[in-house]
């Protein structure tokens, strides 16, 4: 109804453009929008209020004269100006019943459109570092990315998801160190293990492959292990110092090729089980990109050379720094360590310049809320290196908070006492984690109610708006059941009978849903998606409560039959784009 419009109020400023009433043409799509209150009719336009300088026009007086220029339709009931010039539309009963067949014929394809054709988007997202299983904070940016995802596809865009797997980094080494202890536990050596590394039993479970891979040709001395090392935080050193003195420790003791052994060992068994782990999460990537082919094919010196080159670094205590500052960030940034070691932050940079070398016209980033320090910095590299920063557009999301019995749920991913995603989906199924991931804005915190997410009542958002098709799908059965033909064409020819206030209610709310996808997905939030899903079960709800449906007359049967069978279709496609089924009994 939305585009109908629009092209109505096109072919009327067109007109007087011919006339010479307008100068030129609006670029874009003419403004129509969902009045809020719908006394005033169902849709109004401040296109008079634009234009009105530009016609040396009074805004009432140009919105009058659109009004006239409108060419009539059947489906708009009545055209109106309000108040300084705005311009309300009223849709016929009949433009309503038409989604009817609209919904049935398009059938999964209804509310996608083509906003975004031509346009190459990619979506980064999860992306979290291999040390671990996904908990559940990594789950809300996988049904998030997942869904933006399917959202901008659905309106057009060519969508390329794309996980960016951090296997260059510190980390990576301190989960090899971590790995290579067990190992040598297992090797029957006495092994103080350091505060800084991993703790969770699926190290001991790696360690065991190698070890029973390997044997002990990766063991070594314990005393040689440990001599000479600088103290850990229980003995009132640092940490930080302790454990990369230790990393370099493995690192001779095992040579290049022995570490990078230890060190693939888990690196490909934690990114194996994040696979399966999204997979079975409904969650698949076009590409894993590694940070380490950045670093071997010389892309990371590349783009440091570019910054240099273009005068955006200088040196200071033997490192080389990014002048950041000179793009908007609150300070500069380290490139190269004083020990020549390149920083995350130039891997960063490469792959951002990696990623508009592919041509890519828009970048999605979704990082979790503590990377928000790192979007002006990673804009500021794009800025000098010539791309436009704003194709550039992170999403920081906000950690969920599980609580159980109304009590929170404590997790640690480095002491290893952590609620897993694995764990989150066996105990409220994917469908309730998928759908309570996308509730709320990203950026807002999300308070995750485990005992609410498995309960079958109306106070579970994803349990009603399921029970709404699978009711759809009962009635159908029942149908079938009772011996009652049903011919869809007879139920088009009796639309106009669909006169209750609970079928208008269904209709309306139907004729949404194309502009809210398409809303979501321009704007980056799929609680917009997850919001109207209810609101549609709800009226369903309330018109099956109110009103048989397998009524004896044939003709408003099938009328019914054809509206709450939009409703399923309706149902089904935005529960697919959030990730989550739409069961047809339950």
């Amino acid at each position: 109804m939305k585009s109908l419009l629009q092209q109505r109020l096109h072919d009327a400023l067109a007109q007087l453009h011919a006339d010479g009433v307008l100068a030129q043409l609006p670029a874009g799509p003419v403004p129509v929008e969902r009045t809020r209150d719908r006394r005033h009719g169902d849709f109004a336009s401040n296109v008079a209020l634009t234009l009105a300088r530009g016609a040396n026009l009074a805004p009432r007086e140009l919105a009058q004269r659109i009004v006239a220029a409108i060419p009539p339709d059947p489906r708009v009931a009545a055209v109106a100006v309000a108040g300084p010039g705005f311009i309300n539309f009223t849709m016929s009963p009949t433009a309503f019943q038409a989604l009817v067949p609209e919904i049935l014929g398009a059938g999964d394809a209804f509310g996608r459109s083509t906003v975004g054709a031509g346009r190459r988007v990619q979506v980064e997202f999860v992306s979290a570092n291999p040390t671990g299983p996904l908990h559940v904070g990594h789950g809300r940016g996988a049904a998030y990315g997942a869904a933006v995802a399917d959202l901008l596809e659905a309106v057009g865009f060519q969508v390329h998801r794309e996980y960016y797997v951090n296997d260059a980094g510190r980390q990576m080494d301190i989960l090899a160190a971590s790995v290579w202890l067990r190992y040598l536990e297992l090797c029957g050596e006495t092994v103080p293990f350091p505060a800084n590394g991993y703790q969770g039993d699926y190290v001991w479970d790696i360690a065991a492959d190698v070890h029973r891979g390997h044997g002990d040709a990766f063991r070594r001395p314990a005393a040689q292990v440990f001599a000479d090392l600088p103290a850990d935080e229980a003995e009132g050193g640092d940490r930080e110092t302790y454990i990369d003195a230790l990393i370099a420790r493995a690192r001779t003791l095992l040579g290049g090729d022995g570490y990078r052994t230890v060190f693939d060992a888990g690196l490909g068994a934690i990114l194996g089980d994040i696979r399966r782990d999204l997979e079975e999460f409904g969650v698949v990537y076009q590409e894993w990109f590694s940070e380490r082919s950045l670093v071997e094919n010389g892309a990371v010196g590349r783009a440091v050379e570019r910054l240099r080159a273009g005068g955006h670094t200088y040196e200071r205590d033997g490192a080389l720094w990014f002048r950041s500052t000179d793009f908007g960030d609150t300070k500069d940034r380290v490139l190269v360590r004083e020990n020549g070691q390149t920083t995350y932050f130039a891997s960063d940079v490469a792959y951002h310049l990696n990623k508009c070398e592919r041509g890519f016209e828009r970048l999605v980033d979704v990082w979790g809320a503590d990377h928000h320090g790192y979007v002006p910095r990673v804009k500021a590299a794009l800025a000098a290196l010539g791309a436009d920063p704003d194709r550039l557009d992170v999403l920081l999301v906000q950690f969920a908070v599980l609580y159980r019995g109304g009590e929170k749920v404590q997790m640690s991913t480095r002491s290893g006492e952590f609620i897993t995603l694995r764990e989150l989906r066996r105990e409220v199924g994917n469908d309730a984690a998928r759908f309570f991931y996308v509730m709320r804005k990203c950026e807002q915190h999300l308070d995750f109610d485990l005992d609410l997410a498995k309960s079958e009542s109306a106070d579970n958002p994803v349990y009603y708006i399921q029970y709404a098709h699978a009711r759809v799908c009962s009635v159908e059965k029942q149908r079938a059941e009772k011996g009652l033909d049903r011919d869809e064409a007879r139920g088009n020819d009796h639309l106009a009978r669909l006169t209750e206030d609970h079928e208008q209610a269904v209709l309306y709310t139907l004729s949404r849903y194309p502009e809210v996808v398409e809303a979501a997905a321009l704007g980056e939030e799929p609680h917009q998606l997850a919001h109207y899903l209810r609101e549609l079960a709800n009226d369903f709800h309330t018109y099956y409560n109110a009103h048989p449906f397998l009524v004896d007359d044939a003709g408003l049967r099938d009328a019914r039959l054809n509206l709450i069978f939009a409703v399923r279709q309706v149902l089904r496609n935005g529960l697919r784009l959030l990730g989550v089924s739409a069961p047809e009994s339950m």
